[in-house]
């Protein structure tokens, strides 16, 4: 049985059954069979599928918006932002994907060879609670257009979100077993993803999580040998340079690090600012700081305010927030810190939460090494005269570069990370073809 919470309150919402192991087996056998028929099924059908899915996400915004609200704690606005953006991918994907998976002629000598890319089977997905809706649609929008079936492992934390998608789907007019939602509590959930990774019905694996799920997965996806795409964590760096508009990348920076409660990879976490603005940067950032919703569960909390505590003991210093708030719910004041240094917990963990860490660079080069002393590598944000942050930024190790801009993800183009950030990509072209069989075909 799982248990969800409202994290505004902490009080109960609902009580959910799990499924056992038969449960469990006869879901990847509806899976199996639905990714057999779906193989053969027209793209032109495939999409528009999906273009059913982004309607009903439209008439249902309201009802899919106010759950995700209730189950991890996201303001009614943003989480109405949310299903507006599953929505518009699911477009994208329906207008795109034809060229995406055209077959791609290839002068090789031949009377003729091209490459065609051609469904895998079924995708066993592990998805997070921070965006309940976008990280699954992201995900099965790829899946299905290239001809899978889609099994998915959402966080207990979302539980109603889980069953929602699956229903939205159904609703839709998916086949029966085309997208299918696992009920699984957060004990077992090691021990049955890895007996479903290992399982020959399933084709390949894709993961929006921790390290240490993502370690778990990619080990036992490699001894099953099957393909793996993993989202994982990130530390990213804003890097405000001498030119900078100081003010507009102040509000883009408090944008970036305190929507959806800080809760977001790909969110800015590490502000590195070039000493000669420094101060006027963090004043900036300071009178941008918002009111911020709760985080999803009472340990997230704690943790960042652990990160907090272990990096003003080691010299950070606390200009505005950082303690969590009396009374009900899982809210922590929104924090900034000045004077962080490397090897501070706030430069070198990931933070999931409302937290800001200035670091103070000499110049470009200190700032480059700086944003370079992590081992993620997810998306970079530079500020400055667009020549000068471009130079800089290209020196940057990260999976995404904006210039004057916040990291987003974008339907239209490639979404990942290097390093402990995570290998492969979703969203776009890449992301499609990631679930796809890359056959190379050639006539004498």
């Amino acid at each position: 049985m799982i248990l969800t919470r409202d994290p505004a309150t902490g009080a109960e919402l609902r009580h959910y059954p799990s499924h056992d192991d038969a449960a469990v087996s006869r879901a990847l056998a509806a899976t199996a069979a639905a990714a057999r028929d779906w193989a053969v099924v027209g793209l032109d059908e495939r999409l528009a599928l999906l273009r059913a899915v982004g309607k009903l996400l439209t008439e249902r915004r309201d009802e899919y918006a106010a759950l995700i609200t209730a189950e991890m704690g996201k303001p009614l606005t943003e989480a109405l932002a949310e299903i507006d953006k599953c929505a518009w991918n699911c477009r994208v994907v329906a207008d795109l994907a034809p060229g995406w998976l055209a077959d791609r002629e290839i002068e090789s000598g031949a009377s003729r060879s091209w490459i065609s890319y051609e469904p895998l089977g079924v995708i066993f997905a592990v998805m997070p609670w921070n965006f309940p809706f976008w990280q699954v649609l992201r995900f099965a929008c790829a899946a299905l257009s290239a001809g899978n079936a889609a099994l998915l492992k959402h966080s207990p934390d979302v539980t109603g979100c889980a069953l929602a998608i699956e229903a939205l789907f159904t609703d839709a007019g998916a086949p029966a077993g085309l997208f299918r939602s696992l009920v699984i509590e957060a004990e077992r959930v090691p021990e049955v993803s890895a007996r479903i990774v290992a399982d020959p019905r399933i084709a390949a694996v894709t993961l929006t999580g921790s390290e240490r799920a993502g370690a778990a997965i990619a080990q036992a996806a490699g001894a099953a040998l099957k393909k793996t795409v993993l989202e994982l964590g990130g530390s990213d760096p804003f890097v405000v340079l001498a030119d900078a508009d100081v003010h507009e990348a102040a509000a883009a920076a408090a944008r970036s690090r305190f929507g959806n409660a800080g809760q977001s990879c790909v969110a800015a976490k590490r502000f590195i600012v070039v000493d000669a603005v420094a101060d006027e940067f963090v004043a900036a950032l300071l009178a941008e700081t918002p009111q911020v919703g709760p985080l999803a569960r009472a340990d997230l909390r704690d943790g960042a305010v652990r990160q907090i505590e272990q990096s003003v003991a080691a010299g950070a210093r606390l200009l505005t927030g950082g303690t969590a708030v009396d009374g009900p719910g899982f809210f922590l004041e929104p924090a900034v810190l000045d004077h962080v240094t490397p090897g501070m917990a706030v430069f070198t963990e990931e933070t999931f939460g409302p937290v800001a860490a200035v670091i103070r660079a000499r110049d470009d080069e200190h700032a480059i090494a700086l944003a370079n002393d992590t081992e993620f590598g997810l998306g970079c944000s530079v500020w400055g005269a667009p020549d000068h942050a471009l130079a800089v930024g290209r020196r940057i190790r990260s999976g995404a570069l904006f210039v004057n801009a916040p990291v987003a993800s974008d339907p239209r183009l490639p979404f990942g990370g290097v390093g402990r950030s995570g290998y492969g990509r979703e969203l776009s072209a890449e992301g499609v073809r990631e679930f796809t069989n890359v056959r190379t075909v050639v006539i004498a």
